[in-house]
């Protein structure tokens, strides 16, 4: 069990009013006493539900509801969404597959996910999407959208890749991937940056230079992976992207940035690329990192130096970051414990991405009211999602309710996902989510799933660039 303190509890039983009134009942869900936060403001407001979206927020003292959630003690958060997790499904079950990836997704407070093409077989065809689609659909707990992999000889499905429902955007790898999906050449970039009409995805490390530099990987020496995959790899694989995105007037989203000088020249190009960090680039760091948790920290691009952890803070501060992914790899213990460099790269991370942002607002590391804007806001903005991301009349009933002062020590039982291990299992956090609420309906709630297979597809103004 999770080891708690200062715990809020919420009463989530129909009020006996509720009940007496429920053939008059004005609102299906009424949360009530919670504050309610947005990207620029926080305070005292009461949500009402109708119908899966949000009917009136204001004062509802006098309003009646078939569900009544007493939210007082607790913040009130636009559905947190996670932008970039592997599922593993199909292909890789071994490791995760939709329900599962889904289930630590709720548990952790997230309402939906952007989920990724590299699968077996990778996600570049219709028929292939289709079938995630099809698996997906009210097995997953959250929300959903995937990615369509850019491959070399793919471009020519492209228009009609991102025209299906539940797309959300191509996702290209410029290094670190197999197969079709690796693209590092720049004229393979560019012929998937010309088929686009939406936002496409990048995984940046520069794959010749990690061929030259294959060496460095040391035999046993996990330490040795950021040197392996050093920062000017990065560098140079956004810079390249950067200029051939420019070159075609395309917008870009740069995937999990590491490095101090990348966010330099991603805040000179604003107008074109949007920018990625996740939980554990920002908390953890070399050597440090390595040392504790061995071939359990290896992930791409790697954990860096304190410097460079200084300087995805600094970004963040100055808003050069859009949103926060947890880039959830999950791969078994088995698979982790191999010599490196033969384990693989990846950890789990949905689950966990909350609380771990949750104890860097108690740090005053960030505002909730940014965090906010990094996991609500601008993943609906930036791609273009349908009625998601506000708490605002007429928009799908998304809420992330939390605890702010919930001190948690962070343990193997709660975590959901099939590999079974976290990188942050031992370690307290304060700031813990409560209840995950998707389109009206109460999915979470105290760390229990209580209405299960609800997922539905994410839609997206596909008519706009």
């Amino acid at each position: 069990m999770c080891h708690s303190s200062a715990k809020v509890t919420i009463d989530w039983r129909l009020s006996r009013e509720a009940m007496v009134e429920k053939t008059m009942s004005q609102f299906d869900m009424i949360i009530k006493g919670g504050t309610l936060v947005s990207p620029e403001t926080q305070g005292s407001a009461d949500i009402g539900i109708r119908a899966g979206r949000f009917a009136e927020i204001g004062d509802l003292t006098t309003a009646h509801a078939d569900e009544v959630i007493d939210a007082t003690g607790l913040h009130v958060l636009p559905g947190v969404i996670d932008t970039q997790v592997h599922f593993r499904e199909p292909g890789l079950e071994h490791k995760e597959d939709l329900e599962t990836g889904s289930r630590a997704a709720v548990l952790g407070g997230i309402v939906g996910v952007f989920e990724m093409p590299n699968t077996k077989p990778a996600t570049t065809t219709p028929d292939a999407m289709a079938d995630k689609l099809s698996r997906a659909h009210h097995r997953m707990h959250c929300d959903f959208a995937f990615y369509a992999g850019g491959a070399h000889d793919n471009v020519a499905l492209i228009p009609e890749l991102e025209r299906m429902t539940g797309v959300v955007g191509i996702k290209v790898f410029m290094g670190s991937s197999t197969g079709s999906l690796l693209v590092p050449d720049d004229p393979g970039v560019e012929a998937i940056l010309r088929a686009i009409t939406r936002r496409a995805a990048f995984h940046c490390e520069d794959e010749y230079r990690l061929r030259e530099r294959r060496e460095y990987a040391e035999t046993g020496k996990v330490e040795t992976h950021p040197v392996w995959r050093d920062a000017e790899s990065a560098f140079n694989c956004t810079r390249r992207l950067l200029q051939i995105a420019r070159s075609v007037g395309k917008s870009i989203h740069v995937l999990h940035v590491t490095t101090e000088e990348e966010m330099q020249l991603l805040a000179a190009n604003r107008d074109i690329a949007s920018v990625e960090v996740t939980p554990q680039h920002l908390t953890l760091h070399a050597p440090d990192c390595y040392e504790r948790l061995g071939t359990f920290a290896q992930m791409n691009p790697p954990i860096r130096e304190a410097h460079h952890r200084a300087g995805l803070w600094k970004a963040l501060q100055a808003g050069i970051v859009d949103v926060i992914g947890s880039d959830h790899a999950p791969h078994t213990r088995e698979e982790k414990e191999k010599t490196y460099p033969n384990s693989p790269a990846g950890m789990p991370g949905v689950q966990t991405l909350l609380p771990l942002m949750l104890n860097h607002v108690h740090h005053n590391r960030l505002k909730l009211t940014d965090l906010v804007r990094l996991t609500s806001a601008n993943p609906a903005r930036l791609f273009k999602l349908v009625d998601r991301g506000h708490v605002a009349v007429g928009q799908h009933a998304d809420l992330t309710l939390v605890d702010l002062k919930r001190q948690v020590t962070i343990s193997e039982k709660w975590l959901a996902s099939r590999c079974g291990w976290s990188p942050f299992t031992g370690d307290q956090v304060t700031g813990w989510p409560i209840a995950t609420i998707i389109r009206g309906t109460c999915v979470m709630r105290d760390d229990e799933i209580v209405n299960p297979s609800r997922g539905e597809a994410f839609h997206f103004d596909t008519g706009r660039s």
